[in-house]
């Protein structure tokens, strides 16, 4: 059986890995990936840099989905993986250019505890009496999709999405709360309001049935101690940055399977499998996994399924710019507590956020120096993708200084090392409809024998989750019984 696999980042990558081990073992599978450009790992990219790891895209990926940390410690990696230092994790929102802690028991989006949200200065006297009134919303049956926004301001008001549903979002999907899928993007809380119609009450309840399930455990073991582990830290990295993870797959597969440089430039069903042309010459396979972006799949199956590709097509992306500064500690002020900060669109900033890298993962820079990542682009400022490095490294270093102070970072204090990433319509967005549209693209799928769809714009934006579905693709073609294996014979 011959299997293609287009896109060759860590979609495709996990596709090859599964095809890879199989082949290994002696079952007769060929792959060939396509990657359109120079190397593998798509936005996953790291460098080290005068002993600083320095990641141009995602630093690390949820702890809670298991993944990614199993392909790294299937690849060996497993004395590689580090966890966040969430014993200082505090995350602020930019209010005025002040910087305000999200209060204690925030789950998410919902309070859930008194004091803190009393207390806290991120939202207004009016908003915390709706906070607090919200308990007393009322059972919603379920009903069609509608934006987080939406969702959020029927229970806590226009003040929470500003400060705390929009930027957070942001700094997770470079999205919109106007524009995001309550059903795809907050699904629990979706279901809260149908079953208990206050999510301040929903979360309560959730929360203590957790702590019940950790007693019954602790009971059944007979161990007083089970269920009393420390929780697991929120994110997981590579201590040398998740370029590792990339170049762990790539040792492992077989070189002659890889073509770099080799954008596709068609594809199209064959009477028996799918033929896939590319740098001129045309390739046929078997089975076929999609691992590129959602709106490159529906260009290369347009002529396959009109219908798809459209679907494909419609799913909507945002570009985001990264931005490393390196600073020696000893000429900059002391940072603020905790990981770093978010920022409304409200405050008219380029930035979306920033991350205080030295102190999320301890460890991945020297001793002295402070390394902060800013977070530019979204769905309001692609136009910040065609302004030069210089400019934006300028625009960073001045909001910076604004929002910090001047005494913590001065305009005239120069970073040891400035680095700019920019990612074109790297993320998906789930936007309203999201789920009803992935019910035809399942269905579209299924009718197409050979043919699997694997990345971000699916079921799920991180690395766990395109590294499950892109393993999940090779699975079910190299399976003996489906029709792409059936096919092969």
């Amino acid at each position: 059986m011959r299997i293609g696999i287009i896109g060759g980042g860590i979609a495709g990558l996990a596709a090859a890995y599964e095809l890879e081990k199989a082949r290994s073992a002696g079952e007769p599978v060929e792959y060939t990936l396509f990657e359109a450009g120079p190397r593998l790992g798509g936005s996953i990219a790291s460098e080290i840099v005068n002993g600083a790891v320095l990641e141009r895209g995602p630093d690390s990926f949820l702890t809670e989905k298991p993944a990614a940390a199993e392909l790294c410690r299937e690849l060996g990696l497993g004395g590689e993986l580090i966890p966040s230092n969430d014993a200082q994790r505090k995350t602020c929102i930019v209010v005025c250019n002040r910087l305000v802690p999200l209060p204690d028991g925030l789950m998410f989006l919902v309070p859930t505890r008194l004091v803190p949200t009393a207390l806290t200065r991120l939202f207004s006297l009016r908003t915390k009496i709706r906070m607090g009134l919200e308990l007393l919303h009322p059972l919603r049956p379920a009903q069609g999709d509608e934006p987080v926004a939406a969702l959020v301001e029927r229970h806590y008001g226009a003040e929470a999405v500003d400060r705390l549903a929009d930027p957070l979002l942001s700094g997770i999907y470079g999205g919109d709360a106007a524009e995001l899928s309550a059903q795809a993007v907050l699904p629990r809380l979706v279901e809260m309001e149908r079953k208990y119609g206050s999510l301040t009450r929903g979360m309560l309840a959730a929360h203590r049935q957790m702590r019940a399930s950790a007693r019954a455990a602790s009971q059944f073991t007979k161990n007083p101690h089970a269920g009393k582990r420390a929780p697991a830290a929120i994110f997981t990295s590579l201590r040398g940055g998740m370029q590792q993870m990339v170049d762990a797959i790539a040792a492992w597969l077989d070189p002659a399977s890889i073509r770099l440089n080799a954008p596709v430039s068609a594809l199209r069903k064959a009477d028996e499998g799918w033929q896939v042309e590319s740098g001129g010459k045309a390739h046929g396979f078997d089975g076929i996994v999609v691992a590129a972006q959602a709106w490159a799949a529906g260009v290369l199956l347009g002529e396959a399924d009109p219908d798809l590709a459209a679907d494909l097509a419609a799913i909507p992306y945002s570009s985001s710019i990264t931005v490393n500064l390196v600073y020696d500690e000893s000429r900059i002020g002391a940072l603020p507590e905790g990981f770093g900060f978010l920022v409304p669109a409200s405050e008219g900033r380029a930035m979306l956020a920033c991350t205080f890298v030295h102190r999320k993962f301890l460890g991945r820079t020297p001793p002295g120096k402070a390394v902060l990542r800013a977070f530019l682009g979204g769905m309001r400022n692609e136009a910040l993708l065609a302004e030069p490095d210089d400019a934006l490294i300028a625009r960073v270093r001045r909001e910076l200084s604004e929002i910090l102070g001047a005494r913590v970072l001065p305009a005239g204090v120069e970073p040891g090392h400035a680095q700019v990433s920019r990612w074109r319509r790297a993320m998906a967005q789930y936007a309203v409809g999201h789920k009803e549209r992935m019910a035809r693209i399942s269905a579209r799928v299924a009718a197409l024998p050979g043919l699997r769809l694997a990345g971000n714009a699916y079921d799920g934006i991180g690395i766990p989750d395109c590294v499950r579905l892109g393993r999940q693709a090779a699975r079910e073609l190299a399976a003996p019984g489906t029709k792409a294996a059936a096919s092969a014979r």
